[in-house]
């Protein structure tokens, strides 16, 4: 993996919850790169994982495929997996695919810290 196929990612940690927080677009090259960063926080075992989409502005059906095995994970473990910030033409994916029904998605991290 080069340094193109990375994502950037920061993590914070907040009361009982690990925030992620993502730049860049999430697509074939760079979802692997996702889901090694989520992989690890969640070996941890967070009780809420909130992960920050503001900063991706294009996401295709891999880096959804991450997060959808993320969210599987974080059930398994009886943990909550929640997304938040989703531009547009990101949420639109999940509205069309219906994941807007299965994935927790608030606004804001601060109501991803009490969803």
């Amino acid at each position: 993996m080069n340094n193109a196929d990375q994502i950037e990612v920061t993590m914070r940690i907040e009361n009982d919850a690990t925030i992620m927080s993502t730049q860049g677009e999430i697509d074939l090259s760079r979802a692997p790169s996702l889901r090694q960063h989520i992989n690890a926080v969640q070996a941890k075992r967070p009780r809420r994982l909130i992960i920050d989409l503001g900063g991706v502005p294009y996401m295709d059906s891999s880096g959804v495929a991450t997060l959808v095995e993320a969210m599987q994970n974080a059930r398994r473990t009886g943990g909550k997996l929640v997304l938040c910030a989703l531009q547009e033409k990101v949420r639109s994916i999940f509205e069309i695919a219906r994941l807007d029904m299965v994935f927790t998605i608030v606004s804001t991290t601060d109501e991803g810290l009490t969803a």
